[in-house]
């Protein structure tokens, strides 16, 4: 397994056992770890860094979700929280702590290597390029108080990453959404040559479309490409699903589709995981459709979905990477229906 070292970020191993050394027993579930997280990194912050990581549970900020660089004109920062290059060392530690609490290993380290990938933009574009590339361009939100009694939440969030968590009387409510973008997708040149962070969300899909028999093809595969992912908002907005549905598939293809939406609720810790996993195997096969456009090869363009009546997932690699290679650019998204944030319960 490859291990990320995100330079900027400055965090070291001792740092990480700092921060586990803090309290008493590790709680045993994921809302637990939530929480106890969440209050140690607000107890590292200073009253003026608390102030920019704190909002109530009702802000609009909460909603207001974004995987996008967001800058302005004369290229500043727009996106609120509290961001990892304004702390310490210990807070960072912290900061990744709640980070890890809302992830499998798998996906925090993944997440790890898509901050690290901002490095290489930054190299690869140069001081000229429109985005401002930043590993510490990434900032933390908790949404009320962290408490086993009341709801709260919180999102650690940056450009290509964004990782939301609504809690309610110490449980975990709303796992979304989740988001990982990744530039390049696959690495072209240089030291991390042929490294791609989200290979099983192509891999898998990949695999099942190649099953596909021309009758099934002609259901599944799409005129036009999928539309970007809608940020910003709590409702996915992808309208009625399309495609074809899990029940015109063989039993082995059925296992591929089950594959691939593995590959998205692995990001997430496994108790959660289990859940979203059983939501999806519950979906009656008539109501459970995957669909794609344009062509999964290597360098072609295209996208896919996977609709349920209670979750989407939303892939598109459609973009050439800063090193102008085609289709080298995914934005890959878990999304609850009929909305995120706990508002579809």
């Amino acid at each position: 397994m490859i291990r990320f070292r995100v330079v900027a970020l400055s965090v070291t191993a001792a740092a990480f056992g700092t921060v586990a050394l803090l309290g008493r027993a590790e709680p045993k579930s994921t809302a637990g770890r939530m929480q106890l997280a969440a209050g140690r990194f607000l107890a590292s912050l200073s009253p003026q860094l608390r102030a920019k990581a704190t909002f109530d549970f009702t802000d609009p900020h909460r909603t207001r979700w974004f995987f996008t660089p967001q800058q302005d004109e004369q290229k500043r920062y727009t996106r609120k929280g509290v961001r990892l290059e304004e702390m310490t060392a210990e807070q960072k530690a912290a900061a990744l702590e709640l980070l890890r609490s809302g992830l499998s290993a798998t996906g925090f380290e993944t997440a790890l290597g898509i901050i690290s990938l901002e490095a290489l933009l930054k190299e690869l574009e140069g001081d000229r390029g429109q985005m401002v590339r930043n590993t510490g361009w990434y900032f933390v939100s908790v949404f009320g108080e962290p408490t086993p009694t009341g709801r709260w939440g919180w999102r650690f969030e940056g450009h290509h990453l964004s990782v939301n968590y609504t809690l309610d009387k110490g449980e975990v409510i709303a796992s979304s959404p989740i988001l990982f973008g990744v530039n390049p997708a696959e690495v072209k040149a240089g030291e991390k040559k042929g490294l791609r962070l989200v290979a099983g969300i192509e891999d898998r899909a990949r695999d099942l479309i190649a099953s596909l028999s021309p009758e099934q093809m002609k259901l599944a595969k799409q005129p036009h490409h999928f539309p970007e992912i809608k940020e910003g908002q709590a409702n996915a907005d992808v309208g009625q699903p399309v495609g074809i549905t899990a029940d015109r598939l063989t039993a082995e293809q059925r296992t591929m589709l089950a594959k691939l939406l593995a590959a998205y609720t692995d990001r997430m810790p496994e108790d959660l995981a289990a859940v979203e996993a059983r939501r999806a195997a519950d979906t009656p096969p008539d109501k459970l459709y995957f669909a794609y456009s344009g062509s999964p090869q290597p360098g072609q363009p295209y996208t896919y979905r996977v609709y349920a009546p209670s979750f989407v997932v939303e892939f598109l690699n459609v973009q050439a990477d800063s090193a102008k290679n085609p289709a080298n650019h995914i934005h890959s998204v878990w999304r609850r229906l009929p909305a995120d944030f706990g508002l579809a319960e």
